[in-house]
């Protein structure tokens, strides 16, 4: 069984995604100092923010490039029911150490279908239906997103060439349709937990991401809930 296809349309008219760059700042933050600029998508509204290392890159490499999806529930509180917040760390201190950009993609939340309705998935999900399923039973795509304003954030910021900080493999094919050419995909597998094992799971049967779904030990003497959750997100 093969997840659905159904995709968001990418940026295919003339010329470039228009997007407008503000003022770089720094930005000292847990992971490091790093210069940040806000960036609006003229076509959408939504507001992205690039984090860049101050160090350039070592041996000459291309810059390592994180595009990071929205989510709320992973990001800020920390939820357990996917990896997103654990892979923005990661990514933020890689990128600090060897020099390279996060986008933080706004707009993305639940893979593009929006916190609503992310959490209408959850729902579904703990009634039994996967992500993918989850989704479908919405009558949403698997995959709303759109990575034409981040091709073109890049390509403005100089970004021609990158290795990319991910699991996965659509996000290559995206960006090279965008122009920006992927000379070397870096994972961002965190060890996984009982709570996400099952979406992790999907992720790598149904959505092909490159994933060994290494289980996290249970800490504090705590043993774990029978019960498993799904999740929409990276």
């Amino acid at each position: 069984m093969t997840a659905s296809t159904t995709r968001s349309s990418d940026h295919t008219g003339p010329g470039p995604h228009r997007v407008s760059g503000g003022p770089i700042v720094q930005l000292p933050t847990a992971f490091g100092d790093f210069a940040a600029q806000a960036w609006t998508d003229l076509e959408t509204g939504h507001e992205h923010l690039a984090v860049s290392s101050p160090n350039p890159p070592k041996d000459g490499r291309a810059p390592l490039v994180r595009l990071h999806s929205e989510c709320l529930t992973g990001d800020v509180f920390g939820s357990y029911r996917c990896d997103c917040g654990e892979q923005l760390a990661f990514a933020l201190e890689l990128i600090h150490a060897e020099g390279g950009t996060l986008l933080y993609l706004r707009g993305q939340e639940g893979r593009g279908i929006g916190l609503a309705n992310k959490i209408k998935a959850y729902a579904l999900q703990e009634a039994g239906f996967d992500t993918v399923e989850a989704n479908e039973q919405l009558g949403l795509p698997v995959d709303a997103r759109s990575y034409s304003a981040a091709g073109q954030i890049l390509a403005e910021m100089g970004l021609h060439e990158v290795r990319l900080l991910s699991n996965n493999p659509d996000k290559q094919h995206r960006l090279d349709k965008a122009g920006v050419t992927v000379v070397e995909m870096v994972p961002t597998e965190v060890p996984s937990r009982e709570q996400n094992l099952r979406y992790l799971q999907t992720k790598k049967d149904r959505m092909d991401h490159r994933l060994t779904l290494e289980v996290e030990p249970v800490s504090n003497g705590k043993t774990p809930s029978n019960h498993t959750f799904d999740n929409n997100q990276d």
